[in-house]
């Protein structure tokens, strides 16, 4: 009985904390945009030229992957959710140039992408169901979603810079 109690324990708790970001309003969902994109700037460039190939480990996506993953993924959930096809033809991770000028931009750019489609939908556009990943939930949902992602993998450059000698940029909450 204690384990089917933990079990739905457990699944409300990733119900609500996966629809935490449907819930902000229009306005407040581009406004945490802008802010992700101005907290991921700051690890792009506290992260010297020099580290945007560093792997700390032979296995894992190198510093500039990392981040260049968190684009593509940016314009595949911005352009299901909203419809708008994505200007980005093929794989930033594999056809950027991994150096800082270059990195930088196409990141800053997948931002743009994502608060521009954003803004361009409606509050029932946003409440209507889409696809992703094999999923059927709200459009607002898949914002929510690609939020959650790239906030992960921008975690994940904590390590990378820390072993480049270099200070995470502080939190940026608000």
């Amino acid at each position: 009985m204690k384990r089917v109690k933990l079990l739905f324990a457990l699944l409300a708790l990733t119900f609500v904390s996966s629809s935490v970001f449907a819930q902000f309003t229009q306005t407040q969902q581009v406004a945490e945009w802008q802010r992700a994109k101005a907290y991921t700037r700051a690890y792009l460039d506290a992260m010297p030229e020099d580290g945007y190939g560093f792997k700390a480990t032979p296995e894992i996506r190198s510093f500039a992957q990392q981040m260049l993953h968190l684009a593509d993924a940016n314009y595949y959930f911005a352009s299901s959710a909203s419809g708008v096809t994505s200007p980005m033809k093929a794989s930033a991770e594999k056809t950027v140039a991994q150096t800082k000028e270059a990195t930088t931009k196409a990141v800053m750019d997948s931002y743009d992408f994502v608060i521009a489609s954003l803004q361009g939908m409606t509050g029932a556009q946003l409440d209507e169901m889409g696809s992703v990943e094999g999923k059927t939930i709200s459009k607002a949902n898949i914002f929510g979603k690609a939020f959650e992602h790239q906030t992960h993998h921008r975690g994940q450059c904590v390590i990378y810079l820390r072993l480049k000698g270099v200070t995470p940029p502080g939190e940026m909450l608000f």
